[in-house]
């Protein structure tokens, strides 16, 4: 079986051009949804890549259909980070994905979890740390710094990680998170993480048959690790070859 992702309505054909090259170089990863092949010349242009049975890990995360496990959400993250890891590193320029989302996380039918759309990643030139660009992404899962400036780095795909962190561990969408919360954003929650303990954000489904002391460890451990992706300042942030080692040493707490 295959997907077939069809372009609707790109007027702009440097996404298009960008998602199938980007993804064509990404193919040998096995967290990458491989690209089998393209068609520019009909009236819709099409691309035909590797089956994801199991479809949007944001049906899977957002209880639209059945939920995963703690350990099955931390294994995905572990994956994903390890992609966007390879992205930055892999290549002689590094290669910023710009909209780390669960809608553009597929699922195999083992569940193992690929990344995929990458129509607004984006080179950064040679010799430089950064690039300047038009905004683009996803609310709450865009860079302050980005947003403020501009510029993106790596550090850009870090932050939308953390977020996509904390879409895991709450099973909430981000703005649902906080409109039903007293907290207004992310940093107030950081801020204020004495006020809660962590059975109070994270999803119950992902609990059911987790027992221990460890899970727990994990649990805190990644919220964590989600929140330091998420600092204003992308000085602070940690890189996603560290990030993917750090979720690496919390798997391994079991």
């Amino acid at each position: 079986m295959i997907s077939i992702k069809k372009y609707f309505g790109h007027d702009d054909n440097d996404f298009l051009f960008t998602d199938i090259a980007v993804s064509a170089k990404m193919s040998t990863h096995n967290n990458v949804l491989k690209l089998i092949g393209c068609c520019l010349e009909t009236q819709i242009p099409i691309s035909l890549y590797e089956s994801a049975a199991n479809g949007s890990l944001r049906g899977r995360v957002n209880h639209q259909r059945e939920p995963l496990s703690w350990q099955s959400r931390l294994k995905i993250a572990r994956e994903i980070a390890h992609a966007i890891s390879y992205l930055h590193t892999a290549f002689s320029r590094p290669i910023v994905h710009r909209d780390i989302t669960p809608t553009n996380v597929l699922l195999d039918q083992n569940d193992v979890a690929k990344l995929t759309d990458f129509s607004m990643s984006i080179l950064i030139p040679e010799g430089e740390t950064r690039v300047k660009d038009f905004i683009c992404g996803t609310k709450n899962f865009v860079c302050p710094h980005y947003l403020a400036t501009g510029y993106i780095t790596e550090k850009v795909d870090v932050y939308s990680f953390g977020s996509f962190l904390l879409e895991l561990l709450t099973g909430q969408r981000l703005h649902e998170l906080f409109s039903t919360t007293d907290y207004l954003d992310v940093e107030d929650f950081e801020n204020d993480r004495t006020r809660f303990t962590i059975n109070e954000v994270v999803d119950p489904a992902i609990l059911v048959g987790e027992e221990g002391s460890v899970v727990w460890q994990q649990l805190e451990a990644v919220l964590r690790l989600a929140l330091i992706c998420r600092k204003e300042d992308p000085a602070i942030r940690p890189d996603m070859i560290d990030v993917t080692k750090e979720l690496r040493k919390i798997e391994r707490f079991i």
